[in-house]
């Protein structure tokens, strides 16, 4: 009976030191403090792709900055911690928490999420990320029992 092959992940060289991702995630948690769209837009790639929960894909920088600007709108006081959890290659892994107050409804919120940023140089190409939101002293939305 001829033995299966099992895969192993592959390391590969990162692009970046854990010192250096930690000091970048701490200037993009800056940058989402003072709301600064072209802060954080200017360490995109111009041909930035975002896809962000269950929003649409979106394709260079200036819809990066217009829905971030939106976001931005939407979430009064936002506060973010981001914990660098990874990096392989170009490819770096962070979670995060956040709190805000909907603009529109008054809700304190709060959520949690996980994000692969894949670098070109020192710029991100590709940012994906999943996020949970819910009401801040509710119980999660998730609907798994």
């Amino acid at each position: 009976m001829p033995q299966q092959e099992t895969s192993r992940p592959v390391m590969v060289e990162a692009c970046l030191s854990p010192a250096q991702i930690k000091a970048m995630l701490a200037e993009l948690v800056a940058a989402f403090h003072a709301r600064d769209v072209e802060q954080l837009a200017a360490g995109w790639s111009e041909d930035i792709v975002i896809r962000f929960a269950d929003h649409p894909e979106l394709h260079g920088k200036e819809a990066g900055k217009k829905w971030l600007a939106a976001r931005f709108a939407r979430q009064r006081g936002y506060r973010l911690v981001k914990t660098f959890r990874a990096v392989t290659g170009n490819i770096i892994g962070d979670m995060w928490t956040g709190q805000w107050t909907d603009s529109l409804t008054g809700k304190k919120m709060q959520g949690k999420g996980m994000e692969f940023l894949t670098m070109r140089g020192n710029k991100i190409a590709v940012w994906e990320a999943v996020f949970n939101a819910w009401e801040e002293g509710c119980q999660s939305g998730v609907p798994i029992a």
